[in-house]
């Protein structure tokens, strides 16, 4: 296991040039123009230090609880033919990120990587229907001693990356970071008949910290 991937700082590393650029271009505004130059590049540091963002949780105990795997909103739980992973009928749980989310991703149960798969793609909106299937996107198989999930994070219209810092093979820990998406994104889940899905849409939810399953056989 990536030991990096435990211990990732409060402001994740992937953000460091996207707040140091516009910080030191504030200060030669602020220093050769005038302050009021200043404010637009200051304001997007002060963003982007929020964006990237990886706020602590507190993932629960009990290993057959799938968390989120992003902070956003249920946007729909619906039944889904599932061919690159588990090759059959399932359930999906849909997640849409704000630009204001935090957007790293955890892994909603332990368990290793024996499937990965990185699609590039367009760059729809990623509340559009269909986006799943034509946006770029990056899905991981996670194999457990309960059940076997697929997890997808979907670019948008303004996510243009989508970063890994795990590969196949590693051993994920509950809630573990494993990767993050650049402005704006989606985030889908696909579960089998063996778990019980715990949200709705409309409901909110906390990257490692929200229950959106149990598993029941």
């Amino acid at each position: 296991m990536k030991r990096d991937v435990l211990n990732k700082p409060y402001i994740v590393e992937d953000g460091y040039p996207f707040i140091i650029v516009p910080l030191l271009l504030a200060l030669a505004a602020g220093w050769f123009i005038n302050a009021y130059v200043a404010v637009l590049p200051l304001l997007l540091a002060v963003y982007f230090t929020y964006f990237f963002r990886n706020p602590k949780r507190t993932v629960p105990n009990d290993d057959r609880l799938l968390v989120s795997p992003a902070d956003g909103t249920v946007v729909g739980v619906e039944e889904a033919d599932e061919e690159l992973y588990l090759n059959q009928k399932c359930r999906k749980i849909i997640i849409f990120l704000s630009i204001f989310d935090a957007h790293v991703n955890r892994a909603p149960l332990a368990g290793t990587i024996d499937f990965q798969q990185y699609t590039c793609g367009r760059f729809r909106p990623a509340y559009k229907d269909g986006v799943g299937y034509e946006n770029e996107r990056y899905s991981i198989g996670i194999h457990s001693a309960h059940t076997d999930i697929l997890v997808t994070i979907i670019a948008g219209i303004l996510a243009r990356r989508i970063v890994s810092w795990v590969t196949l093979g590693d051993d994920l820990q509950h809630g573990q970071l494993y990767g993050m998406i650049k402005f704006g994104s989606c985030a889908e889940i696909y579960v089998r008949d063996d778990v019980e899905i715990t949200v709705k849409k409309g409901d909110k939810v906390r990257g490692g910290e929200s229950v959106i399953g149990r598993i029941v056989k």
